[in-house]
């Protein structure tokens, strides 16, 4: 697939993604990168609406919408905030809760550094953010951690803001857990 072809597929999937953000207006989007599915799990990014309503606590629109989907983290750094282990908690409450669930917790970085350092430090993120979850109680067979690094990032811009929003783990809701 040659630069252009890559680059229109990117922007109708960025497009798309934006047309089914259960946060439009709001913070920084929905949660999974791809919405293709091709693993077996669902992705909560890009969805048919099976989110459910989000003032039903036991739904995914919920999760997303109320409780958060993911947490940031400062410049190289896979420490989890305050802030990142109060939604975490929250987190863990709900799985706990919904235990037909499984997640894939997806760790991203900024666009600074190689790809290599960035996927290492994704990986950190979001090994980080699941062992918090697993010390709340939440079963490890009900996770799996993947990395993207620099490659997915929520905004594409060499400015500050950006760089906060896309240094993250983010708690993908997937399929029903087996």
């Amino acid at each position: 697939m040659n630069l252009m072809s890559r680059s229109l597929l990117l922007v109708a999937c960025l497009a798309l993604a934006a047309c089914n953000n259960p946060r439009a207006g709001g913070t920084f989007g929905s949660g999974g990168a791809d919405g293709f599915g091709n693993d077996g799990f669902f992705d909560a990014g890009i969805t048919t609406g099976n989110l459910g309503d989000p003032n039903d606590p036991r739904s995914v629109a919920h999760f997303q919408q109320r409780i958060g989907d993911r947490v940031f983290f400062t410049v190289d750094s896979s420490s989890l905030t305050e802030e990142g282990r109060s939604t975490l908690r929250e987190q863990a409450r709900w799985l706990n809760t919904n235990t037909q669930f499984s997640i894939v917790m997806e760790g991203h970085a900024d666009e600074r550094g190689t790809r290599d350092y960035n996927i290492a430090l994704g990986e950190r993120r979001a090994n980080a953010a699941m062992q918090f979850l697993i010390s709340q109680g939440v079963s490890a067979n009900r996770m799996r951690v993947v990395s993207y690094g620099k490659d997915r990032p929520v905004e594409a811009c060499a400015a500050q803001r950006c760089w906060d929003i896309n240094r993250r783990a983010v708690t993908a809701i997937s399929g029903v857990s087996g």
